[in-house]
C-alpha cells in the first residue's frame, strides 16, 4: 500500500482509441464553458441586455444549478446508463438552449433556457467525465483535457469579446450554441465504448471508503477559488492599482493556466505522491488567498493573482486520478461537474457577503478556514489502510 492510500495501480479499462480521448477533451471543454466565459457571461448580460447584477449573476448560477443537479443524479446512476446517447443528447440539448436564448431578450425566457442549458449541460458532462474516471491513465486524460481548456479559453477571450463589439449581446449565446453543437458531432463521431467486461464488473453500491471525503476535500478547494478569485479585479482596484495593470495580470494568469498546471500535472504524475500533493494544495490555496486578499504592493500582488488559479487545476488532476483508482466504477468521477460547479455557484455569493459585511482583510481569513477544512477531508479520505 502506497502513502496514496490506495493502490497505485490504473483501474481496469480497456485502451482507448485517440479519437475517443480527443472527444471526451473536446466534450470537458464545452461542458466547462463557465470557467472560462463566467466574467463576459455576466457582463454581457449587464451592459448589452440591461440587466442588473442580481439578475444578471442570478441567470448565470440558474446554469450552475441546474448542471449541479444533473451532474449529482447522473453521478449516482452513471453505469445504469446509456452513456453515449445521453451525452450526445445533453450537448444537443444545450446547443438548442443556447441558440434559442440568442432570440431573446426577456429575464423569464432566459430564465427558463439557462436552466435548460445547465441540465442538459451537467448531464452531458458528467458522462464524459465519468468516462474519463475509467479510463487506462484517467490522470493523464484528465491533464491533457486541462491544456485543452486553457487553449480554448486563450482563444474564446480573444475572440467571443471582440464579435459582441461588433454584432451585439446575441452573440453570446451563439458562440455557446456553437460549441455545444461541436462538442455534440464529437460524441457523435468518436465517444469512447465501454467494454463488455467492464460494465459486468461496474458496481451500483456503496462507494468505497474515502470517496466521499476527497469529494468534499475537491468541493472546499473549488469553494475556496470561486469565493477568493472572483474579486481579483475588485481587490486590485480597491488597493489603487492601474486598470492597465490589474488586467495584464488577467491576462498573465489565463496564459499561466494554459501552460503551466495541466501539463506539470502530467510530467510529475509518477514522480509526485497523490496523497501529498493534495493536502498540500489547500494550504497553498490559503496561502496565495492571504497575499492576494493582504498585500499592497503590485510587485508582490500580481505574481500571487497570476498563479492562484493554478494551484487548483494542478491539484485537481491528482484528485481526479486519486478518485478514479479508488472508484474504478467512474461514479465518483462523473460527479466532478457537481464539485466544480458547486462552488462556482456559491463561492461569488459567499465572497460578496465578506466583502460588504467585513472586509477584504476577512476573503483571506475565511479561505484559511475552508482550506484546513479541506485538508481535513483529503486527510481522513486519503488515510493509509491499517
Amino acid at each position: 500500500m502506497t502513502d496514496t492510500g490506495i493502490s497505485p495501480a490504473a483501474p481496469a479499462a480497456g485502451t482507448m482509441r485517440r479519437a475517443g480521448a480527443a472527444a471526451l477533451v473536446i466534450g470537458h471543454c464545452a461542458g466547462l464553458v463557465d470557467l472560462v466565459a463566467l466574467p463576459v457571461w455576466v457582463g454581457a448580460l449587464i451592459a448589452r441586455y440591461g440587466f442588473g447584477p442580481k439578475e444578471a449573476g442570478g441567470l448565470a448560477t440558474l446554469f450552475l444549478l441546474g448542471a449541479v443537479a444533473a451532474s449529482v443524479v447522473t453521478a449516482r446512476n452513471f453505469n445504469r446508463l446509456p452513456r453515449r446517447p445521453l451525452a450526445v443528447a445533453g450537448y444537443a440539448g444545450a446547443a438548442a438552449a443556447f441558440l434559442a436564448a440568442a432570440q431573446q431578450d426577456g429575464f423569464a425566457a432566459l430564465a427558463a433556457l439557462h436552466l435548460l442549458g445547465g441540465l442538459s449541460t451537467g448531464l452531458a458532462l458528467s458522462i464524459v467525465h465519468g468516462t474519463m474516471g475509467r479510463a487506462a491513465n484517467p490522470h493523464r486524460l484528465f491533464a491533457f483535457a486541462g491544456i485543452g481548456l486553457g487553449l480554448f479559453g486563450v482563444i474564446y477571450m480573444g475572440v467571443v469579446p471582440q464579435l459582441m463589439v461588433v454584432h451585439g449581446g446575441p452573440v453570446l449565446f451563439l458562440a455557446f450554441g456553437a460549441i455545444m453543437a461541436v462538442a455534440a458531432l464529437a460524441m457523435i463521431a468518436a465517444f469512447p465504448g465501454t467494454p463488455a467486461r467492464e460494465t459486468a464488473a461496474a458496481a451500483h453500491g456503496r462507494f468505497a471508503p474515502g470517496v466521499l471525503a476527497v469529494v468534499a476535500g475537491v468541493s472546499l478547494m473549488t469553494f475556496n477559488q470561486a469565493m477568493v478569485f472572483s474579486f481579483v479585479e475588485v481587490i486590485g482596484h480597491a488597493r489603487g492599482f492601474a486598470a492597465q495593470a490589474i488586467l495584464g495580470t488577467l491576462i498573465a494568469l489565463g496564459l499561466v493556466n494554459f501552460l503551466l498546471p495541466a501539463p506539470l500535472a502530467a510530467l510529475l504524475e509518477t514522480r509526485l505522491s497523490a496523497r501529498r500533493v493534495v493536502l498540500a494544495g489547500p494550504a497553498v490555496q490559503a496561502a496565495l488567498a492571504l497575499g492576494l486578499t493582504f498585500a499592497t504592493v503590485f510587485t508582490l500582488w500580481a505574481p500571487v493573482a497570476a498563479v492562484f488559479v493554478a494551484v487548483q487545476i494542478f491539484t485537481h488532476t491528482f484528485a481526479f486520478g486519486l478518485l478514479s483508482r479508488l472508484d474504478p466504477t467512474g461514479r465518483a468521477a462523473a460527479a466532478t461537474p457537481a464539485m466544480l460547479m458547486t462552488g462556482s455557484a456559491l463561492g461569488p455569493v459567499a465572497g460578496g457577503l465578506l466583502m460588504e459585511g467585513a472586509s477584504i482583510h476577512a476573503l483571506g481569513l475565511t479561505a484559511c478556514a475552508v482550506a484546513a477544512c479541506s485538508i481535513a477531508a483529503f486527510a481522513r479520505g486519503t488515510r493509509p489502510a491499517a
